[in-house]
C-alpha cells in the first residue's frame, strides 16, 4: 500500500471517529450535502476536455511513431564533368546524411546539426508519408556495429521510349514541376531484409526533399527448389498530390544472368496491356497491382534457367524505380551406391564401390566417404576419385565419386557400414553400403566362444554316433557267438 493512501485512510478513520463523537446540526448537515454534490458534479469530465485529451493522446503517438524513422549515413555519388570527346570523367562520393520523417513538419531545429564529418550541403531531410524508409532494418540499434547501405545519385526526370511506357508520356505535362532537384536513392536493409529505391523531389535551392515514387522488395533473396511457385516480392508507392501520379504507370520485370538479359514481362497500366515479349509461367496479380501497387512477379514452376537476377522497373511520367532480386534454385542431390550389396570380401582383397550424386543445381558440391566399424566408431576415408560435372536436360548436375576399399591397407576389421557423404547448399545427403569381412586373423571374443561352442557341439556329436556304432557292434558280435555255440 502506498504512504499516501495509508494517511488518507487514518484521516479518514478520525474522521469518521469525530463525526460519531459530535454529531452534525441540521444546518452543517446540509452544507456538507451541498459540498458533496458539488465535489460529484466537478468530477464528471466534459466531454470537450476527453476530446481535447485524445487529441494530445494523437499527437503523442504520431510524434512517437515518426520519431523512429532513422538519420542515414549515406553516400552521395555523382559524376564529374567530362574532359572533352563525350568521355566520363571519374565518380566523387561524398558523405551525406538523410534525416527521414512521415510528416514535413515533424522534425526540430535540433534535428539539423549533422556530424562534423559530414558537410552541411550534404544533409538533407526527406519526407516519406508511406513510412517506406522506417523499417526496422534500415533503422538498427544505436552502436550497432552493422549499418544499412544507402546511396544517392542527382536524378533527370525525361520520357522513355519503351513501348510499353510511351503512353505515360504522350500529352503534354508542364514542365514546371519538373523544375527541381530530382534525387534517386538506394537502399539496403540490414540481413538483406529490405530494398528500396526512391526518387525524391526539392524546390530548386532547398534541401527539403519529398518522396514521389519508391518501389520496395521484402524478398532480396530467393532459393527455392526445383517445380515450386516462386513469388518475387515488389511493390511500389506513388505521391497521390504529386502531378505525375494520375497519369498511370508501368511495370517491367526484366531477367539477367552472366551478361545476357531478357524481358520476362511489361505491362502498360494505363492503357491496361501485357507486352507481347511475356515468357511463358510469368504473370503479376493485375488485381493488387491496381489497388494496391503489388508488382510482384509469380513464376508458377521454378526451374534451373530461372536462377539469375529479376530487376523490378516502375514508371511514372518521366520518372523510373527500380530494384533487384536475385533468385537461386536450390535442390539438394539423390545418392545411389554400385554396387548396392557388397560381397563378401576377405583379408588382403579390393573391393571397388561407386557413389553418385544426381539432379542438384547450383554447381557447389562436396563428395565423401566415412566407415563406422563394427564398434560404431567412424573414420573418415577421403574423397576417392571424384569425376567433373555432367548436366542433364533440366539444367541439374551430377558427379560421382570412387572408392577402392583395401582391406588389408585400411584396418576395416571384420567390416561395418560405408557411406557416402553429399554437402550441399541444400542440405547433407548420406547413401550407406555393409562390407563384410571374413577369415580375419584376430577374431573376437564373440567369435572365438561361438567357435568353441561349435567344437563342443561336433565333439558330442562324434562320441555320440562313436557310442551308438560301437554299441551295435558288440550286440551283433555276441548273437553271432551264441550261434556258434
Amino acid at each position: 500500500m502506498r504512504r499516501g493512501e495509508s494517511e488518507t485512510k487514518m484521516n479518514s478513520g478520525l474522521r469518521g471517529k469525530t463525526s460519531r463523537l459530535n454529531p452534525l446540526s441540521p444546518s452543517e448537515k446540509s452544507s456538507k450535502e451541498s459540498r458533496t454534490a458539488a465535489g460529484r458534479r466537478t468530477t464528471t469530465m466534459n466531454p470537450a476536455t476527453i476530446y481535447k485529451l485524445s487529441l494530445v493522446a494523437v499527437t503523442f503517438f504520431i510524434q512517437a511513431c515518426s520519431s523512429s524513422c532513422p538519420v542515414l549515413e549515406c553516400w552521395f555519388v555523382q559524376e564529374k564533368a567530362g574532359r572533352g570527346g563525350g568521355l566520363t570523367g571519374a565518380t566523387t562520393q561524398e558523405k551525406s546524411l538523410l534525416h527521414i520523417r512521415t510528416d514535413a513538419h515533424s522534425d526540430g531545429a535540433e534535428t539539423r546539426k549533422g556530424p562534423s564529418d559530414i558537410s552541411p550541403e550534404r544533409v538533407y531531410f526527406v519526407t516519406d508519408p508511406a513510412a517506406t524508409l522506417c523499417h526496422q532494418s534500415l533503422n538498427p540499434p544505436r552502436g550497432s556495429v552493422k549499418k544499412p547501405q544507402c546511396e544517392i545519385n542527382p536524378f533527370l526526370p525525361q520520357p522513355s521510349s519503351l513501348k510499353w511506357v510511351t503512353s505515360l508520356t504522350d500529352s503534354a505535362l508542364s514542365p514546371i514541376y519538373l523544375q527541381a532537384e530530382w534525387f534517386s536513392a538506394a537502399f539496403q536493409g540490414l540481413n538483406e531484409q529490405l530494398g528500396v529505391s526512391t526518387i525524391t523531389r526539392a524546390p530548386t535551392g532547398t534541401k527539403e526533399h519529398a518522396v514521389i515514387l519508391s518501389v520496395t522488395s521484402k524478398t532480396v533473396s530467393v532459393q527455392p527448389r526445383l517445380g515450386e511457385p516462386v513469388l518475387l516480392d515488389c511493390g511500389f508507392w506513388a505521391d497521390p498530390s504529386s502531378p505525375l501520379t494520375g497519369s498511370g504507370f508501368a511495370v517491367e520485370w526484366r531477367y539477367q544472368f552472366r551478361g545476357s538479359g531478357r524481358l520476362v514481362l511489361a505491362y502498360d497500366g494505363k492503357t491496361d496491356r501485357i507486352a507481347d515479349t511475356q515468357e511463358e509461367g510469368a504473370t503479376l496479380d493485375f488485381e493488387g497491382l491496381h489497388e494496391k501497387g503489388n508488382a510482384s512477379l509469380i513464376l508458377q514452376e521454378a526451374k534451373v534457367r530461372h536462377s539469375g537476377t529479376y530487376i523490378c522497373s516502375v514508371f511514372l511520367p518521366y520518372l523510373l524505380a527500380q530494384v533487384a532480386v536475385e533468385l537461386e534454385i536450390v535442390e539438394p542431390p539423390s545418392l545411389s551406391i554400385h554396387p548396392s550389396s557388397l560381397p563378401l570380401s576377405i583379408p588382403g582383397q579390393t573391393v571397388s564401390v561407386q557413389c553418385e550424386a544426381s539432379g542438384f543445381a547450383p554447381l557447389s558440391l562436396e563428395l565423401s566417404w566415412e566407415f563406422k566399424d563394427a564398434d560404431g566408431k567412424t573414420r573418415s576415408l577421403g574423397s576417392g576419385s571424384v569425376t567433373g560435372h555432367r548436366q542433364a536436360w533440366d539444367g541439374t548436375y551430377s558427379q560421382s565419386t570412387r572408392l577402392e576399399l583395401d582391406t588389408s591397407k585400411l584396418d576395416l576389421g571384420r567390416g561395418g557400414e560405408v557411406t557416402c557423404v553429399a554437402v550441399h547448399p541444400g542440405g547433407t545427403r548420406r547413401a550407406s553400403v555393409t562390407l563384410n569381412v571374413i577369415g580375419f586373423s584376430a577374431p573376437s571374443i564373440e567369435d572365438s566362444m561361438a567357435m568353441v561352442g561349435v567344437a563342443l557341439v561336433l565333439y558330442g556329436l562324434i562320441k555320440f554316433v562313436s557310442w551308438t556304432f560301437t554299441s551295435t557292434g558288440s550286440a551283433e558280435a555276441d548273437k553271432q557267438d551264441k550261434k556258434e555255440k
